[in-house]
């Protein structure tokens, strides 16, 4: 039989033959054994591939945004190299006005924080007998809403309620994870920036020559959607930013730039964003007087909404190009799936999802 004389005729020398025989037949591929030992390895795989894929969710979260971040601010980038800065000097310039920025909002907040802490363990004894005997507004307040078991430390803690320091610890090491992922994606935001050029031709190089010169313009097209997306979100914050300083200084609040800055930092980020500037401010308010704090906690209820549902989708229809029902849509459904994370690379990835649909799946359904 030729085939199985082929099967069993090796491409070995035959002095290497003679030393350990002849090699057997192969194995049978259609046997169930083969069968099932190839899926079962498949099945491995794929498991691991998804369980490293969780473990790495963080990581990989960070990633993506820092090269959202990136491909956002890549238009400064080349706006600079076309007024005659080559792209290294391009991004130290870019890098420095970012960091000139929060160097200027760490040192502005550095003095009040510092006051406040100094006033607050001024008036912590003040505060505790107001709560202990219910007078004052805070007091009413904690007994009117039946609080004094949470606010009264417990007999034997020497006057510190353990679970508030259990808080407290688990805010300071949740803060210094935060400051930590925020290192990770500046540094990898400016990694992105200096080498995009080549990270993206080296992307291009995968796919095929006849297809390289559309895959580089949709790309392009891509980048210039996310780098939109960048440009409105930065417009939104700004007028979260003004708002705060308005409403303050209308209402003598203290520290309104300092608060304005602050809020616009956190409206960055979709939907929490403003909701957690605003619970900072309704507290600074409390040093004006309860009606003041419950008026201003709820303006920021108002601008949370409008913002949400009118100013964003108008302002990323602008300069994303997607209808402002896929902007809300996205978007929920991204903060639903990956949190904070999934709000904020949600407008982006419709973006690209949309230029694919537009630019191939259209075509090919409408030449069907």
């Amino acid at each position: 039989d030729p085939v199985s004389q082929q099967d069993v005729e090796p491409t070995e020398p035959r002095e290497h033959l003679e030393s350990f025989g002849r090699a057997g037949r192969r194995f049978d591929r259609d046997s169930p054994f083969v069968i099932g030992l190839t899926g079962a390895l498949g099945v491995a795989v794929a498991v691991g591939l998804v369980e490293g894929l969780i473990r790495t969710g963080e990581v990989l979260s960070l990633i993506v945004i820092a090269l959202i971040l990136g491909i956002g601010l890549d238009p400064a980038v080349r706006f600079l190299c076309r007024h005659g800065l080559s792209r290294p000097w391009a991004v130290v310039v870019i890098t420095a006005a970012f960091l000139g920025t929060l160097g200027g909002f760490v040192a502005a907040a550095v003095p009040p924080i510092s006051h406040e802490i100094a006033h607050l363990s001024q008036q912590l004894p003040h505060y505790r007998s107001d709560l202990s005997t219910g007078h004052g507004w805070l007091g009413h307040f904690v007994t009117k809403f039946h609080l004094q078991s949470v606010v009264k430390p417990p007999k034997g803690s020497g006057g510190l309620n353990l679970n508030f320091i259990g808080g407290a610890l688990g805010a300071g090491a949740a803060a210094l994870s935060a400051v930590g992922a925020l290192l990770v994606i500046v540094i990898l935001t400016i990694y992105f920036l200096a080498a995009l050029p080549k990270i993206e031709a080296t992307a291009l190089r995968l796919v095929p020559a006849s297809r390289r010169e559309r895959a580089r313009r949709l790309t392009n097209e891509a980048f210039i959607r996310i780098g939109g997306f960048v440009l409105g979100n930065l417009l939104t914050s700004a007028v979260a930013g003004i708002g705060t300083f308005a409403w303050m200084a209308a209402f003598g609040l203290p520290y309104p730039i300092l608060l304005g800055l602050l809020v616009a930092f956190a409206d960055l980020v979709p939907f929490v964003g403003s909701t957690a500037g605003g619970i900072v401010v309704s507290l600074v308010a409390l040093t004006q007087g309860l009606p003041v704090a419950i008026a201003t906690a709820a303006f920021y209820v108002v601008y949370r909404f409008a913002e949400d549902y009118l100013l964003t989708p108008r302002v990323m229809a602008r300069t994303v190009n997607i209808s402002p029902g896929v902007i809300i849509i996205s978007t929920l459904i991204g903060g639903a799936l990956l949190g904070i994370v999934g709000a904020l690379i949600a407008i982006p990835v419709a973006a690209i999802i949309q230029l694919l649909v537009e630019e191939m799946a259209f075509p090919r359904m409408d030449a069907s």
